[in-house]
């Protein structure tokens, strides 16, 4: 870039041309990654004597500038002089400055000021100047995949939106964050469509192979799970639950039953909600609609955090053991950022109980310490709610239910030995719980304590008796 021309007073045309040139451009530089060292270089080109170079780092927008490198000709032995004044020589000089281990403070403007004696006067300077901005980029810091609105219950009887939150923290600039599912790119909806769209949409990204997509259901799809069978199919399942089959709910239907004709089992479909106690059986896609929000806030030191929330419809048979990943790319990485998680239901907690042998009077702590997990599971994801509840009554505090990973039982009294607790573990993909039995034995410090307290009561009620006995015989005498 050619620096402007700054003549210290107004010269005539004459003067002009045997004033001499300077121009001044800095080299470009592209974006550096946090902790490289960089070198700005300043070429300029003059047919005058150098007088000086002085390089400034701009701040606070341009109101500040901080000096971080000066070359002063004057005092330089190397310095050239021109012989003939009105000889024009063209020269070419270069100035490089050296920053070290670039730090998110060194981003911003840097000046490279130059100034050379003009020919037709000593006392007179021309200053030229040329800028650059640095930009320093720094890779993510941190990348993390939650769910949203966790811990949360699983729903036997309708289906329920769920929503994965990738959390990338400490980028400059904000980086391109995608989701994938079982390794393969999830083909996503940036913002939501409408009813008529969203069947386009789908059709058209079923064509796509190799990419999941997904669809938020809508009101009608909530309740949606009626299922047809045949009463054969029905005997052969066992216990299914039946909705509004108690009687019919008007005359009309009455009549309508008394005139069709009895059909075969084999042939008769009769709609009803079936529901399963494990998992849901409402009706869903098999390809739903992924929909994809992206947000983003500058931090105070100058980097950004990114949300991207991949939401959908859960099915929890078909989601169950699924593996999803976020994926970050970012100019500062030479390959791209990764967290996953897999998708599991909680199944066959692990209880411990403390202390191992309890004695009345003991505070007890019933804990989950963990879960069996599947094949590909490490975790139980998301994170489970937890809700205590006695087989038969009220907990000891009175209550019905207990919410939170342990139950404490603070001095167990000898009528809880045999009770029974549940444990009822829970997250969007399914529900579990399982049992234990409390024996409580006994205390045989609190025994030896009640004795004493039982003999020190019937000394007191002996003395009583002798200083009754001793006040008549007084009063006899």
């Amino acid at each position: 870039m050619t620096g402007s021309l700054a003549l210290c007073c107004l010269l005539s045309a004459h003067v002009l041309i045997t004033a001499g040139y300077l121009t001044v451009s800095i080299e470009p530089l592209p974006p550096v990654v946090i902790g490289d060292t960089v070198t700005l270089k300043c070429n300029f080109q003059t047919d005058g004597n150098l007088r000086e170079i002085v390089w400034f780092r701009v701040s606070e927008g341009g109101s500040a500038k901080q000096k971080i490198f000066t070359y002063d000709a004057m005092y330089n032995t190397t310095y050239s002089h021109m012989e003939v004044n009105r000889r024009r020589e063209d020269l070419v000089y270069q100035s490089t400055v050296r920053l070290p281990e670039v730090q998110m403070d060194d981003d911003g403007l840097y000046e490279c000021h130059v100034g050379i004696y003009d020919r037709g006067s000593r006392d007179k300077v021309i200053l030229a100047s040329s800028s650059i901005i640095l930009t320093v980029i720094v890779p993510p810091r941190s990348i993390s995949v939650v769910a949203a609105n966790s811990p949360a219950p699983f729903s036997r009887y309708e289906a329920q939106n769920f929503t994965l939150i990738c959390i990338v923290a400490g980028a400059k600039p904000a980086p391109t964050v995608y989701f994938k599912r079982d390794g393969e790119l999830i083909d996503v909806v940036p913002t939501p469509q409408s009813a008529s769209s969203v069947g386009q949409e789908k059709s058209r990204r079923r064509s796509q192979a190799g990419l999941w997509g997904s669809q938020v259901p809508t009101g009608r799809d909530l309740d949606d799970t009626k299922l047809k069978k045949s009463l054969s199919l029905l005997e052969r399942e066992g216990e299914l639950a039946r909705l509004g089959q108690d009687g019919p709910s008007s005359r009309q239907e009455q009549q309508e039953q008394t005139a069709v004709p009895e059909a075969k089992p084999s042939s008769e479909a009769i709609p009803e909600t079936v529901v399963s106690r494990e998992f849901p059986r409402w009706v869903q896609s098999s390809d739903p609609l992924y929909y994809f929000q992206h947000r983003q806030r500058a931090t105070s030191d100058g980097s950004v955090e990114v949300r991207a929330m991949l939401t959908w419809s859960l099915n929890p048979q078909l989601d169950n053991e699924a593996l999803f990943s976020c994926e970050v790319n970012h100019p500062a990485l030479s390959m791209p950022m990764q967290a996953e998680v897999t998708l599991a239901a909680p199944r066959g907690p692990k209880l411990s109980t403390s202390p191992n042998k309890a004695k009345v009077g003991d505070t007890v702590r019933i804990t989950v310490q963990g879960f069996q997990l599947g094949p590909s599971a490490t975790e139980v994801f998301p994170e489970p709610m937890f809700t205590w509840t006695k087989v038969g009554g009220l907990l000891l505090d009175g209550t019905e239910e207990h919410n939170g990973r342990e139950l404490v039982l603070e001095r167990v009294p000898a009528e809880l030995n045999g009770s029974m607790f549940r444990c009822t573990a829970q997250n969007p993909l399914g529900s579990t719980d399982t049992h234990t039995r409390l024996i409580v034995f006994d205390n045989p410090r609190l025994k030896k304590h009640v004795i004493a307290i039982k003999a020190s009561a019937s000394r007191c009620s002996l003395t009583l008796t002798f200083l009754l006995l001793l006040s008549f015989t007084c009063e006899l005498t």
